[in-house]
């Protein structure tokens, strides 16, 4: 597909990387022609220099040929006035990003008014994740599929665990084949385990699994005492923690937020008035401790700094080894330096952004006739994880698993038909209109047929 992005931030760029590798043709417009040198020098990508919001510049960029307009710059009113001049000019589909809660209320009717294929609000969606991590403390990563029916968690297996020296083979047995183990990680190594692989304390697995049976599963893996969170502290007042505490809040979970500027914290007193909000630094330890640290569920650090938010968590964790913390960290390459550390759970919301847009991209260039309805790309992105809906015209329909030539390194880890979720053995099939997940260590899997080896020719 050509694909004009509009912004050259963090955002921008990495859209750029990765949907140049997946082969589309990528133009990227910003105003600052030293941002789109650095890309353009790392990335075989083109660049105009000019406002998005220009009809002369998004002519200048090929809107007339573009199959997508993709708005990510900083200013929400730039990009969805960049999608209408995009939609109007060249007919094709259009992506905004929003962050503005003012905005994001107005969403429904933003999107049919201007005929926006997709809006996503990266701080919102983030908030979403976080919470979700909070309601299974844990869990080091949750992604959910198929509305929130299927999730894939990844925890870490602990001496104690009636996991460690266990086979998957029996891991499946022990749960009546209802739970996959679908990725392992040893000694920084990811691999898609057989049955033949043994479980080992410290190793670190994903597991997928009908979200019904997240608390029978712990109970019985002895990964630890899961303890529901009964209170949750936030260090930093941004949209971010507005939209997190909203939803914790929702759910009967008391809110602390420690914010140091007084205009932000005077606004967040009126939006959030069951939240407590303490006007504070929270690089302050001797605040933290005086507001609770030691004796909080949940440690949220959400600062507009990523090595603030790292030492934060660092803090928590020294403070109160038995908190949930989660930190969140922008810079997408500083993942691989801190994985090791203790700061609980690592949440990006460019991350976030990539990934959904990443993945309706890959919806509107498959191939058959089934859409890429979720993506996720997890440690460090070594593996994804796709939901894929199966349309008519797909060669993997109504043949037996054990008799498709698949690829190696890849595994068919649940199909949901109707209101059945199945954990799929090698006798079962895929049918029309069946919703599948596949975990692999393979890119840009766009289509369902993506899982052979040879598309044309699925039978062994």
């Amino acid at each position: 597909m050509n694909i004009i992005i509009a912004g050259c931030g963090k955002v921008g760029r990495t859209l750029a990387q990765q949907l140049n590798d997946e082969g589309h043709n990528i133009t990227l417009i910003d105003i600052s022609a030293q941002k789109l040198q650095t890309t353009i020098a790392s990335h075989d990508v083109q660049g105009i220099v000019g406002n998005a919001t220009s009809f002369l510049t998004q002519q200048e960029a090929g809107i007339e040929d573009a199959d997508l307009f993709i708005a990510v710059t900083g200013e929400d009113e730039g990009n969805l006035l960049g999608t209408l001049i995009a939609k109007k000019t060249g007919n094709c589909h259009t992506i905004a990003r929003v962050r503005s809660p003012q905005y994001f209320q107005e969403i429904a009717y933003l999107k049919q008014c201007m005929s926006l294929s997709m809006a996503i609000n990266p701080e919102y969606a983030a908030a979403k994740e976080i919470a979700h991590l909070i309601q299974v403390p844990d869990a080091m990563e949750i992604d959910s599929f198929v509305k929130g029916r299927v999730d894939l968690m990844t925890i870490a297996i602990s001496e104690n665990s009636s996991l460690h020296d266990l086979t998957v083979q029996e891991f499946s047995k022990q749960f009546n084949h209802e739970i996959l183990i679908c990725i392992l990680v040893r000694d920084h190594q990811v691999s898609i385990p057989n049955g033949n692989t043994i479980l080992k304390a410290g190793d670190t697995i994903s597991v997928i699994m009908p979200k019904e049976k997240i608390p029978s599963f712990y109970k019985a893996a002895k990964i630890s005492s899961i303890h529901k969170v009964r209170d949750v502290m936030i260090a930093g007042g941004s949209t971010l923690s507005y939209y997190l505490t909203e939803l914790l809040l929702k759910t009967g979970i008391p809110v602390k937020i420690i914010e140091q500027n007084k205009e932000r914290c005077d606004f967040l007193s009126v939006a959030l008035p069951k939240a407590t909000i303490i006007n504070a630094d929270a690089t302050n330890h001797d605040i933290l401790l005086e507001e609770g640290l030691a004796h909080t569920d949940a440690f949220v650090a959400l600062t507009n700094l990523d090595e603030g938010n790292i030492f934060l968590s660092l803090y928590a964790h020294k403070m109160n080894p038995k908190c949930k913390c989660i930190t969140k960290i922008d810079r997408m390459e500083v993942d691989d330096i801190v994985s090791d550390l203790p700061i609980g759970s690592i949440i990006s919301p460019k991350h976030i952004t990539a990934e959904s847009i990443l993945r309706y991209a890959r919806s509107r260039s498959n191939s058959y006739g089934s859409n890429v309805e979720s993506l996720y790309r997890l440690l460090d992105n070594q593996v994804e994880a796709l939901e894929f809906h199966v349309g008519d015209n797909s060669p993997v329909l109504d043949i037996p698993l054990y008799n498709l030539d698949l690829k190696k390194d890849l595994l068919v880890c649940c199909i949901v038909r109707g209101n059945q979720v199945i954990t799929p053995s090698g006798r079962d099939s895929i049918q029309l209109n069946d919703t599948v997940i596949i975990v692999t260590t393979h890119k840009g899997l766009r289509d369902i047929s993506d899982i052979l080896k040879n598309p044309s020719k699925p039978m062994k």
